[in-house]
């Protein structure tokens, strides 16, 4: 008898278990295009908070994921198999996802919040009348230093990372088009040269800087600079914020030689199945307050006008954070120099690295 009341109690228990599960599967498979968005972004680059308050807004589910470098997210949007709703590339990659037929137009009709976006950062080369991007964030690349580590340095040239006295105590950040352009801005060439002579030049002037180097890595220069780990890196100016915010004895050059001038967009892959939802994202992100919120939380440079002024007056006012429009004119955004010319980048950037071991 015990043995039939066991039986019947497992029974009940696989029963319950199949209809729970059946449950969860109707619930997923309930969940179509216009429920969902998914957003493919680089890391730590929005505040959580505001994909609660989209969601909570709209109704609509966010799927959240993360790249780190603009190649390894055009290549998985390019491969498909992924329902990317929304993207965030930097301008050289939205020239070449346009000419990849990888980006669907946007209607600002949908996006009236586009009027709260400075002027001075729409309509630029990169993508004439934002048919396919729609500013997030823009900024510099420079050098953060440790004033009290380094005394009486103040970087105000890209030549002065080459000095004997900081054998051991540089950090560049491992990529190629920022690293190759330390080398080109030094010998005051163009960031998007593509003459083999001018890239083999800034090759060989790096690799004499090879002793200097501490290391070439990614994010951790952000902890080991906090830290007082390291003296000065090469790194971008919302990343330079982040540290100078954790510790006071920071602070950050653009050189005088110049540099480059970037700027990151929301775009809309072909891969898309909620169009409308892209857009209502887009539109939630132009919103001053949703602005000001995320440039305060991530430490980037924002390009909406009318988020500034609910921004403390002294980031903004601070040309470290946002740069004149005279400093600017001085500064170049990349170009999309091509496939083969990307690889002669990437092959003499290799060739530095190998110098350093």
């Amino acid at each position: 008898m015990k043995s039939l009341v066991r039986a019947t109690v497992v029974i009940l228990l696989v029963c319950a278990l199949l209809m729970y599960t059946a449950h969860s599967i109707d619930t997923t498979s309930g969940k179509s295009g216009k429920d969902i968005l998914t957003v493919y972004n680089w890391g730590e680059y929005i505040d959580p908070a505001l994909l609660k308050k989209f969601e909570k807004e709209t109704g609509i589910h966010v799927i959240y994921e993360t790249f780190d470098s603009n190649e390894a997210m055009m290549t998985k949007i390019e491969q498909g198999g992924t329902n990317y709703d929304i993207s965030v590339p930097s301008e050289y990659t939205i020239e070449q996802m346009k000419q990849r037929h990888l980006l669907k137009k946007i209607d600002h009709s949908k996006v009236p919040n586009l009027k709260n976006i400075d002027p001075d950062f729409l309509n630029l080369d990169f993508d004439k009348k934002n048919e396919y991007s729609i500013p997030y964030f823009w900024g510099t690349v420079g050098i953060v230093y440790n004033t009290k580590l380094l005394k009486g340095y103040d970087f105000n040239s890209w030549n002065d990372l080459w000095d004997p006295s900081l054998k051991g105590k540089v950090i560049l950040v491992d990529s190629a088009r920022e690293v190759m352009g330390v080398g080109l801005n030094s010998m005051g060439k163009s960031l998007n040269s593509t003459d083999s002579s001018e890239l083999n030049a800034a090759t060989n002037k790096l690799i004499k800087m090879a002793p200097n180097v501490k290391a070439v890595i990614g994010d951790e220069v952000t902890q080991m600079m906090i830290n007082g780990d390291a003296e000065v890196a090469l790194t971008w100016s919302g990343q330079a914020a982040d540290m100078m915010y954790e510790n006071k004895d920071l602070t950050y050059s653009i050189p005088k030689e110049g540099s480059n001038l970037w700027f990151d967009n929301m775009v809309i892959p072909k891969t898309s199945k909620n169009y409308e939802g892209a857009l209502k994202f887009i539109n939630f992100m132009c919103d001053p307050k949703n602005a000001a919120q995320n440039a305060d939380y991530v430490g980037y440079s924002t390009p909406n006008k009318a988020a500034l002024k609910l921004l403390d007056p002294e980031v903004v006012n601070d040309e470290r954070y946002y740069p004149s429009k005279e400093i600017r004119n001085k500064l170049h955004v990349y170009r999309n120099l091509g496939k083969e010319k990307i690889g002669e980048y990437n092959e003499l950037f290799l060739k530095f690295k190998m110098s350093l071991h």
